[in-house]
Formats: C-alpha cells, structure tokens, sequence
C-alpha cells in the first residue's frame, strides 16, 4: 500500500534550507495499522503530507495504492487523493457554512457521484450522527465535529487513511470513543491506516510503531496481536 524509499524533504526558510526527512525508508501493507511517534519536528506529519501527495518529496520515490507520486501533476495528485486517500486532522478541518451532512458529501460530490448525499448520511448514521445531519459544525461539540470528520474521510471508501494526532483537542473518553470508531472502520473496510500520535498507549494499539527522530525512523516494533487494536465496537449514540 505505501513505499517510500529513501525519501528526503528539505524545506525554505529564513535561517536557510531545512532537512525535514533524510532518507527515509518505510513500507506499509494494505489493512495493516501503522502508528507514528516521535519527538516535535521529528517529521511525522510531513512524512504524512508526503504519503498524501500534500508535499513532494525532494528526492526519493514515493508509490501509494500502486501510484508513484513522483512524477504526478498537482491535477493527477488531486485525483488520487479523491480516490484513494483519508485524512483526518488535530482541528477537524469543516467547513463552517455547512451542515455535517453537506461537510460529509462534498469529497462525494467533486468525485461526480450521483448518490453524494444518500451515501453522507449513511456515514454519518454509521458514526452515530444521523439524527445530526443538518447540524452546522458550531453546533456540534469536539467529539461529534471529529466524528463529522470520520464520517467524510470514509465516504469515498478509500485504502489508506492518515490521521494525525485525531485526538489532540479531545477529553480523555470522548477520544476514546473517537480512536474506537476508526479503527472499526478500518477494520471493517480493510483499510490500512497510518496514525501520528504523542499518546504512547494509543500507538501501542497499532500492529506496528515506527519511531521517528530527525527525519529518519529509528525503531520499529511490532505487536504480537492486530485483534485488540482492531476488537472496537460501533458507536451507536454519543454526545
């Protein structure tokens, strides 16, 4: 699903060119859980624009879902994000002006799909939001605007999702709530899921911790079981 293969990243800035990543090597299956940590500036959320095909590599090759993004165009980017791609922020990232069911149905719509909105409300139903479709993000509290944020993210039924840090600006349980209902859905989906966190427990409950310091992966280790990361009920109702 993911190879990048001694992929670097440096990056402008005042104090002159900065080497994000440096050589970086990294392989993931498809379905498989990958956590990331790793100290600030180590590189993890650029390593996920990378994958994303959000930044692009200074050298190296990058290939996704069978798509080398080396040589791709900022349309053919666009296109392979749409298709194959989920990503899920810190800030949640909704559109204000919109309601959960119209956030959750515009990745649908610009992928010319006829059934946008049909298919929003069952996402949103299947993270336990579809008596809140018509509801603006202001009127939704943290965990119900991330679990909007799930919902759009899944809808396009993509193979990879990226999440980075999706509990950051959460309290303990609805972070709970929230990290159960996407690993249920990747699991469900077969969808293998790359997850940037500071939180050592939550990274634990990936098949696989890679640890980043300056831009390059430095430890790697593999949990015995996927079943307890992957064992996570449907949330059916929470506030």
């Amino acid at each position: 699903m993911i190879d990048l293969r001694g992929v670097e990243l440096t990056l402008p800035s005042a104090a002159g060119q900065v080497e994000i990543l440096r050589g970086l090597d990294f392989a993931a299956r498809r379905g498989e859980t990958v956590s990331v940590v790793g100290p600030s500036g180590s590189g993890k959320s650029s390593m996920m624009m990378v994958i994303a095909g959000l930044e692009r590599a200074t050298a190296g090759k990058v290939a996704v879902d069978g798509h080398d993004l080396t040589g791709m165009d900022e349309d053919a980017l666009a296109r392979f994000r749409r298709a194959s791609v989920g990503i899920v922020f810190q800030d949640f990232h909704l559109i204000p002006t919109m309601s959960a069911l119209e956030n959750v149905a515009v990745p649908l719509e610009f992928a010319g799909r006829a059934d946008a909105f049909e298919r929003a409300a069952a996402c949103l139903e299947q993270v336990g939001l579809g008596h809140r479709l018509t509801h603006y993000p202001g009127q939704l509290s943290g965990g119900e605007q991330q679990r909007v944020a799930l919902a759009r993210a899944f809808a396009p039924a993509p193979a990879l999702l990226l999440a980075d840090e999706p509990t950051g600006n959460l309290d303990g349980d609805t972070g709970e709530m929230v990290i159960q209902l996407l690993f249920g859905l990747c699991a469900e989906q077969d969808v293998t899921l790359v997850l940037i966190t500071h939180e050592t427990g939550l990274a634990a409950r990936c098949a696989r911790q890679v640890r980043l310091v300056d831009g390059r992966i430095v430890e790697q280790t593999r949990e015995q079981t996927r079943e307890q990361s992957q064992a996570a009920p449907r949330v059916a109702d929470a506030s």
